[in-house]
């Protein structure tokens, strides 16, 4: 029986602060069998994944896949290259996207989507050092005004 909905196994927690998202794209990934289940016991690491697209191919770099524990001689390597499943106006897409900016591919998160594994890829610039302060700076004063709403609706 097929699982419903979307479960997550891994996240990019660091993407959103080192890059500014400009698009975000659902791509299928291509894996052995105790990949899967490794993945099912969420052992997992996106920290320094990325991909590239070679020969028209996407292409998963870095992910980090645990060994699974009952595999014998057939297990697969945790850091191979894991090719991506897009179609191809979206690989095109991306292609003369990069190629016109300074733009990178960062694997937001990894989960499975009704029983298969995806993988949020998303279109990205880098942050400078002054943008990330900028970024904060304008999260901190916005939870401020909520913290003050909040103080005035209770009458404080």
């Amino acid at each position: 029986m097929k699982e419903k909905g979307r479960k997550a196994i891994a996240t990019n927690r660091k993407a959103r602060h080192n890059y500014t998202i400009l698009d975000t794209y659902e791509a299928g990934v291509a894996l052995l069998g105790t990949e899967v289940k490794s993945l099912r016991d969420g052992k997992a690491s996106l920290v320094d994944a990325f991909a590239t697209i070679d020969d028209g191919e996407v292409w998963l770099r870095g992910l980090h896949i645990a060994e699974y524990g009952s595999g014998s001689w057939t297990n697969h390597a945790p850091l191979r290259n894991r090719k991506l499943l897009l179609h191809r106006r979206e690989i095109d897409n991306l292609v003369g996207r990069i190629r016109d900016g300074n733009l990178t591919l960062v694997p937001l998160s990894l989960y499975f989507s009704e029983g298969r594994v995806k993988v949020e890829l998303a279109l990205a610039r880098g942050k400078q050092a002054h943008d990330k302060r900028h970024d904060l700076a304008k999260r901190t004063a916005q939870r401020e005004v909520e913290r003050e709403l909040g103080r005035r609706v209770k009458g404080m």
